[in-house]
């Protein structure tokens, strides 16, 4: 499925950027990219699983019609790093206002777009594993909640624009495009009067979603006649500038109304930005839904999250009167009262008692292996199911329970163990908390030693870990952790494999592992995958690892002496446009200020392919392969 492969290789090419390629963009632009970039980077593990086991039992068309949006939110999310990638512009302090209201607009639709196609993800169509499946809810959560951040931008003019957008791409060059075509230039400027702050909303929209201006001012129009003619026949109803398609598709209560009413923010929860349902006050007056306050205070916080006040108690008294007006409130709008979901607290699975889960987790120090056994098995699957769940288990301490049975000698408990604890990374606190217990060295043991399945999942919980900055430090750092993911990507099964290759890239974003990894062995492997063309993602997992190694200086001496450069210029004469264009970046790299390197890829006969790529490759593909021919003629003319 090319359009699966398409939307794999945007989410590695995002997942790549750290802090060092943002360092000249200015803020809020560098912090929302490196946000972006983190929430995306969490959907690998989706593309790769749509992309291997392809459409199942269900519908093809829905199927292809959902990748093809999905490849178009990951190509905005692209462009919307991309502007952090580039050189910050000198402004003055009017300037940089703008700047960053047009900056929040942009990574609101791009975050809007995302998580719209995340929610309409056709579950009949793919075999999304339960995992996968909890990761994605995940991000949806994040992207829904970093919206909601950036302002007021009424959601409807996002959805209305790619509508039109999307009609505008199935008709292109149709006779019915050319016959209604660009409205006359009086005609435009009538009805965009009066609409500036709406026409450059739709121009930076626009311009993210890689629109050509002229497409951009007819879109413009449709746009304006299309929210006239909604006032007219809405009039009387308020439309919502707060929540999206994600929370009317996600959630079965607020679809039936409340998806056209606007929440008054007094209603909503500052933690979760939801309606409340059970109000409580904390001692700073502040009022937050219980659930989600009591949650904060049992991570070991005391202050108050929205005022960040020191609490000078725990006491949540019940709010009353405003849980009396929200119910009025629900009544006069038709809404139906919020009520409790089955993932609050969402360890019914064990009875619906946090004394259930205590129980489990006093089980993994049993005397009896098979107890053991059972209770990190049930772990395990309680940890794959919700949030909430992971938040539970930790607070009752099966990590650093479930971290001694890592050094377990019956290997079934050892996979339970590292699989729990991979599943209870998921929620971001718990990597920090995992680490701290001590689990890096025995997961290393268990990732050299253990069955192939504690293998594989051993490398997934490290790539999990290190979406932490301070881990990549960390873990990298720790004697034998990069040489037994090397080994893993030597010899492992084909998803061990993907894992540690996962992993690997993940670590090699910090600058000092890089070259812990070429100590290590890694350039093996990796020439050893540019030459499978048997298995789709092993060159493409190559590539993206050797274009973050290159840009150390003592790694990329290392990879001109494993003769890796007759490889990379096979690719550019056979390879996919997108391998192309990785393997003419990785030469150009390490053929910058370096004569040799240059002069064996004009000995090789680069010059014919990198002409054919700087004709008909991608604009990136383009610009690698002109610098390089550039540095080729100046190199023949000395």
């Amino acid at each position: 499925m090319a359009a699966a492969e398409a939307a794999a290789e945007i989410v590695r090419e995002i997942a790549a950027v750290g802090a060092a390629d943002l360092a000249a963009a200015a803020e809020p632009l560098r912090a929302d990219c490196l946000r972006l970039a983190r929430k995306v980077s969490l959907l690998s593990h989706l593309v790769a699983e749509v992309a291997e086991a392809g459409a199942g039992d269900g519908d093809a068309e829905a199927a292809d019609s959902w990748l093809r949006e999905l490849v178009r939110a990951m190509q905005a999310a692209r462009r919307f790093v991309e502007l952090g990638r580039a050189p910050a512009r000198p402004s003055g302090a009017s300037d940089q206002d703008a700047i960053c209201n047009n900056v929040a607009v942009q990574f609101k639709f791009v975050t809007w777009q995302l998580q719209t196609v995340l929610a309409s993800l056709p579950q009949n169509c793919f075999q999304i594993s339960d995992e996968v499946q909890e990761e994605v809810d995940l991000v949806r959560a994040q992207l829904r909640r970093e919206m909601e951040k950036k302002g007021d931008v009424d959601v409807n003019i996002f959805s209305k624009f790619h509508d039109i957008l999307a009609l505008h791409v199935s008709t292109v060059g149709s006779q019915s495009e050319q016959s209604h075509g660009q409205p006359d230039t009086p005609q435009m400027e009538n009805l965009c009067n009066g609409h500036l702050e709406l026409q450059n909303i739709i121009i930076l929209v626009s311009e993210i979603s890689g629109v050509p201006k002229s497409d951009a001012e007819r879109i413009t129009s449709q746009l304006i006649e299309g929210l006239e003619n909604m006032r007219v026949t809405d009039s009387k109803k308020p439309v919502s500038v707060s929540q999206s398609s994600d929370e009317t598709k996600g959630s079965p209560e607020t679809h039936k109304k409340s998806d056209t009413v606007a929440i008054p923010e007094d209603f909503r929860c500052p933690i979760s930005l939801e309606l409340m349902r059970d109000p409580v006050i904390v001692s700073t007056g502040q009022t937050y839904e219980r659930a989600f306050i009591q949650r904060w205070i049992d991570c070991g916080n005391r202050t108050c999250p929205k005022t960040q006040l020191k609490l000078q108690n725990l006491t949540l008294t019940p709010n009353y009167v405003l849980r009396s007006l929200i119910l009025q409130w629900c009544e006069e709008k038709g809404i139906e009262p919020p009520t409790r979901s089955k993932n609050d607290g969402a360890y019914l699975e064990v009875g619906g008692e946090r004394v259930a889960i205590e129980t489990l987790v006093r089980n993994l120090s049993s005397s009896s292996l098979d107890e053991r056994k059972s209770a990190a098995a049930e772990i395990r699957s309680l940890a794959k199911k919700s949030t909430d769940n992971r938040i539970l288990l930790a607070e009752s301490g099966a990590i650093s329970a479930l971290v001694k049975l890592l050094s377990s000698k019956d290997l079934k408990t050892q996979e339970h163990a590292v699989t729990a604890l991979l599943n209870l990374s998921i929620y971001d606190q718990n990597k920090e908390l995992i680490v701290v217990a001590g689990a890096i060295v025995p997961i290393i043991q268990v990732l050299r030693k253990g069955g192939m399945e504690a293998r594989e999942n051993a490398a997934a919980a490290i790539f999990s870990l290190s979406l932490i900055d301070d881990n990549k430090i960390t873990i990298g750092s720790t004697p034998g952790a990069i040489e037994a993911l090397v080994e893993l990507l030597q010899s492992g099964s084909p998803r061990g494999r993907k894992d540690a290759a996962t992993a690997l890239f993940n670590l090699c974003i910090y600058q000092a592992n890089k070259v812990r990894a070429v100590r290590a062995g890694i350039l093996a492997p990796l020439i050893q995958m540019l030459q499978d063309s048997s298995r789709n993602g092993a060159i493409d997992e190559a590539l993206t690892i050797l274009s973050v190694l290159v840009s150390h200086h003592e790694c990329k001496v290392a990879i001109a002496k494993a003769h890796a450069i007759p490889f990379l210029i096979d690719l550019l004469r056979s390879s996919q446009a997108r391998n192309k264009e990785n393997a003419a970046a990785i030469l150009l790299a390490l053929c910058k200020k370096d004569a040799e390197n240059l002069a064996c890829i004009g000995r090789l006969g680069a010059q014919i392919p990198l002409t054919e790529l700087s004709k008909t490759g991608t604009d990136r593909a383009k610009r690698k392969a002109t610098s390089l021919l550039e540095h080729l003629s100046k190199l023949q003319v000395l």
